[in-house]
């Protein structure tokens, strides 16, 4: 952790959780279902608080509502859509808790605007009037509960134009994360090219653009196009050995962990990322607050300031083989 005595020598760089969803889905040990990180707030809300308030006292300074998969069209193909409201009033209350029991101030709480109908599949992305129109109802629903918005995992370009279109039409600070192709991290899951991507939410009023829920070398293969944007930038990857096997609606339990990605290997990695340029880091799903708590260590050490803003402003550096 950083010593608030000693300067930051290499610049601050804003730590966010991690994976919330997965996190919940181990502890409760139930059988996974389509509505897993969602139905939890409903059924045991105090434990969404708890994991909250584990990732703030490993050092995350900016929490992600548990809202990613209550979005209309997944709540409506379960036969629950009447929950959205409900859904999303709960996230926020169980992160406004969170920071509550904390004691810190200087904790910030994120909106999730997240792909609409299924991560990883660019294909099945709606028509540009109807995410335009999700996108807005969810914004509607978060924003008096949030400091900034995180458009995560989009897989499109059209996603990330229109998620943070939306999102910045409620005056909030938003930032764009887009996930990336396991296998070439230069293009979105689409097939479309990173600087794409980026450029377009840039366009549309990110203040910051972001890799993330792919594996973390991919997303090494992404900095350069997204620190060639010239904005700030970051970075939290999975830790799944594959995506491949999730489809849409699917049981999140036929996804696989990888054994090779303990806290202090995600670290190196995501220290890679810090010494590239990134200015916000953090991890995705199978990322939890150990991770977090040893990030936050090796940030501080190598002279890191640590906070819920990033340097706003890109630093450029190599990017280490094998993520430092």
């Amino acid at each position: 952790m950083t010593n608030p005595d000693i300067p930051a020598l290499r610049g601050t760089v804003a730590l966010l959780d991690g994976g919330i969803g997965q996190e919940l889905y181990q502890r409760r040990r139930q059988p996974s279902a389509p509505l897993w990180s969602v139905g939890v707030m409903i059924d045991d809300p105090d434990l969404v608080e708890t994991v909250h308030l584990e990732f703030i006292e490993a050092g995350a300074r900016v929490l992600t509502l548990n809202s990613y998969s209550a979005t209309p069209h997944r709540l409506a193909r379960a036969g629950r859509e009447d929950m959205f409201g409900a859904l999303q009033a709960a996230a926020i209350r169980a992160a406004h808790a969170a920071r509550e029991r904390s004691g810190r101030d200087d904790i910030r709480v994120a909106g999730c605007l997240p792909p609409l109908t299924a991560s990883f599949r660019p294909d099945l992305t709606p028509s540009e009037e109807v995410c335009l129109a999700d996108y807005r109802r969810i914004v509607a629903a978060q924003a008096e509960g949030v400091d900034l918005f995180l458009c995560e995992t989009l897989a499109t370009v059209r996603e990330a134009r229109l998620a943070t279109l939306a999102a910045r039409e409620s005056g909030r600070t938003v930032w764009t994360a887009l996930t990336v192709d396991d296998a070439d991290g230069t293009v979105l899951r689409s097939g479309e090219p990173v600087g794409e991507g980026a450029r377009a939410a840039l366009d549309a009023g990110a203040a910051a653009v972001l890799a993330n829920c792919s594996s973390p070398e991919a997303i090494a293969q992404a900095l350069p196009a997204l620190a060639g944007t010239g904005a700030p930038f970051g970075a939290y990857a999975n830790g799944f050995v594959s995506v491949a096997p999730l489809e849409p609606a699917g049981p999140v339990d036929v996804l696989d962990a990888r054994d090779d990605l303990g806290p202090v290997a995600y670290a190196g990695h995501a220290l890679g990322w810090a010494a590239a340029g990134a200015t916000i880091v953090g991890g995705c799903c199978e990322i939890g607050p150990a991770h977090i708590a040893e990030l936050a260590r090796r940030l501080g050490r190598e002279g890191y300031g640590i906070a819920a803003e990033p340097a706003y402003g890109a630093r450029t550096g190599e990017i280490p083989a094998g993520g430092g």
